[in-house]
């Protein structure tokens, strides 16, 4: 088996292998793909002679080790950054750049151990440790409970798993951290990222070796996190149920600033783009997506606090009229006492 880390967890490390029919399966830690359409996208945008080249290439490559240890009686996640990862983490950054999908991998060792810690520990602090035992290794807490995306596939998603993990985003995209300038956001916030516990009905975040880049706005981020995670239903869940767990989780998230920026985010991208945009929605058929797109723009724009956000930043925007008599205090004009003589006048004669 061999493993390639685009998204790095316990619970989604890429792999490639066999699957029901016999047939290659890559899983990019979003789900299981055929190597078929992996190929397919190569195809579009490198000549056949290069192609079956990259693809070996991106099958080959392995940023970190992940494995699972029990430690003083305490499940744990042990991560190593392989010697090459920087290397290829710099690698995909170099895509990512003239895409412009403004994130990026924390390619610096050092950095990727004390970011991956900070933000596990301050998300966790209440009862779950991560620690860093050498330059290039950690140790986590397993958390209790299942990702998303295996409830998801499992068919067993509900929305009170899906009103859990909005609640945990909104909380961890309050708190502030210096690397960012402003509020927190995951940069990869997927949903094999997001572990629900259902004994204590609490979600909890995962993996975070992928940042925003910093030049980014707050709410353009914390809608991007929105975003991604939304990506993992477009073209999982059904019809019926597409709708109503994407409003079931806008509004657990509670915040219409930041849904009014997603809103806009919610259109498939263009040119280099377009190939992370396949990843993400797993090689979704375009016309599907915006499909549901569309149909969740529509929803989200009836949405009673929407359209009262709307109206009242409506209102504040309105420029004053041209025709307003301009008027300054103090002492009235002669013009103005004239005419209040006048009107006092008319209004006591018979």
């Amino acid at each position: 088996m061999l493993n390639y880390s685009v998204r790095d967890s316990s619970k989604s490390r890429a792999t490639l292998k066999r699957g029901s029919k016999g047939k290659p399966m890559l899983n990019l830690g979003i789900g299981e793909i055929s190597v078929a359409k992996a190929t397919e996208l190569f195809d579009r945008f490198i000549p056949d002679e290069l192609s079956h080249a990259a693809t070996s290439f991106v099958e080959s490559l392995k940023i970190n080790s992940i494995t699972e240890k029990v430690r003083r009686g305490r499940p744990v996640i042990v991560k190593r950054r392989n010697v090459y990862g920087e290397g290829v983490a710099d690698l995909i950054n170099l895509y990512f750049r003239p895409a412009n999908t403004q994130i990026r991998y924390v390619s610096k060792v050092r950095e990727w151990t004390r970011w991956e810690t900070k933000c596990f520990r301050m998300l966790n602090e209440d009862r779950f440790r991560a620690t860093i035992i050498d330059a290039r290794t950690i140790v986590e807490d397993k958390l209790p409970g299942r990702s998303l995306w295996d409830h998801m596939n499992a068919h067993t998603l509900t929305q009170q798993m899906l009103q859990a993990a909005a609640r945990e985003y909104r909380r961890a995209h309050a708190m502030h951290v210096g690397e960012l300038d402003g509020g927190w956001s995951h940069g990869d916030a997927s949903m094999p990222n997001v572990i629900y516990n259902e004994k204590t009905g609490r979600a909890r975040l995962i993996d975070f070796e992928i940042m925003h880049e910093r030049s980014l706005g707050e709410k353009e981020r914390h809608a991007d996190d929105l975003l991604v995670f939304l990506l993992d239903m477009v073209d999982r869940v059904p019809d019926e149920r597409w709708l109503p767990f994407a409003l079931t989780f806008l509004r657990a998230y509670d915040d219409f600033d930041v849904v009014r920026t997603l809103r806009k985010q919610l259109v498939i991208p263009t040119g280099l783009a377009l190939i992370w945009w396949n990843v993400r929605t797993n090689f979704a058929k375009t016309a599907k997506v915006n499909k549901r797109f569309r149909a969740l723009r529509r929803a989200i724009a009836t949405l009673p606090l929407y359209r009262s956000l709307e109206s009242d930043r409506a209102c504040k925007n309105r420029r004053p009229s041209i025709n307003c008599q301009a008027i300054s205090p103090g002492i009235p004009t002669a013009k103005s006492r004239k005419r209040a003589i006048r009107e006092i006048a008319n209004a006591l004669s018979p």
